[in-house]
């Protein structure tokens, strides 16, 4: 599929186009390492479900239930455009209140074969500029451009005001919405040398992710070759091999039951990255890369 922005290496400055017509920082101050949860090669990393944290893992709402306000609503029903009958989740990582609620989100849920801790604090730049933040505006405008193009967008959250939702209630969020795709957004934590995205795509596991494997890596695939020519971003150079990591370790992919992947869309500890993750045009033009991915995979598999 023709990629429709032709972005720059170094920042991203692209007028809206038509419609297509078709985490890493360190654990409990560790050093840093290059992706959250336990890898299944064995190398240590934190107890957290995608991106980074830092003093704290999950999610849960902090009265003791689960959600970040308004997560698992629909900010529009679909409507005419080359997506019209599409649902597509975006799921962004993390939450702002997480850091504050580290009972709830430590609490242990079902994330496959395992438990793991409800869900991460999250990735911090040196700036200071935190991932919830980042994943949370970067998905509200790859929300606005799928609808724009007739999809019904879900979110698992609307706010970063809250805490959670946990890692297998955002899968479940995908699961009820019944939708052909869902994107968990994130930014790594990684080494301040290494720099890139990368895109996390469910392994097999019988009972689990046996029946949505095929179609998200195809989505992954799409997602990274879109990114990779678009964005601005180069592929990691760091973790995951030629962008694409297959995991079997993470509660959101394997509690999911529809084609989902994770977008970790830059290291936020590397200065290269930082200056393009904290850059609100980068983030608006970016997020339309995504949706173009996200698009041509809905369309491919239709076909």
């Amino acid at each position: 599929m023709p990629h429709l922005r032709p972005f720059g290496p170094t920042a991203i400055a692209a007028a809206l186009l038509v419609p297509l017509a078709g985490c890493t920082t360190a654990a409990d101050g560790a050093e840093p390492r290059p992706h959250a949860g336990a890898r299944p090669d064995g190398t240590a990393q934190d107890g957290g479900d995608g991106g980074a944290q830092d003093g704290g893992s999950g999610d849960a709402d902090a009265d003791g239930g689960t959600g970040g306000g308004t997560g698992g609503d629909s900010g529009d029903a679909g409507g005419d455009g080359p997506l019209s009958g599409f649902t597509v989740v975006i799921d962004p990582g993390h939450n702002g209140g997480n850091a504050d609620a580290s009972e709830e989100i430590s609490r242990q849920v079902p994330a496959g074969p395992n438990d793991k801790e409800c869900d991460t604090v999250g990735a911090e730049g040196e700036s200071g500029y935190e991932e919830h933040a980042f994943t949370l505006d970067f998905s509200l405008h790859m929300r606005d451009e799928l609808e724009e193009r007739g999809a019904e967008v879900v979110l698992t959250r609307e706010d970063d005001d809250g805490v959670g939702p946990c890692i297998d209630e955002r899968a479940e969020i995908g699961n009820e919405a019944g939708a052909d795709a869902a994107v968990s957004v994130h930014a790594d934590g990684g080494p301040e040398s290494g720099r890139g995205f990368h895109v996390i795509a469910p392994g097999e596991l019988d009972g689990f992710t046996d029946d949505i494997v095929g179609p998200s890596m195809r989505l992954a695939e799409e997602l990274r070759d879109t990114f990779e020519a678009d964005s601005g971003v180069p592929i990691a150079d760091y973790i995951a091999e030629d962008g694409l990591d297959e995991r079997t370790d993470l509660g959101g992919l394997n509690m999911s039951d529809v084609p989902k992947v994770f977008l970790e869309a830059g290291n936020m500890r590397n200065a290269d990255d930082a200056e393009l993750l904290e850059d609100a045009q980068w983030r608006e033009d970016a997020a339309a890369v995504a949706a173009d991915a996200v698009a041509a995979f809905l369309l491919a598999e239709e076909g």
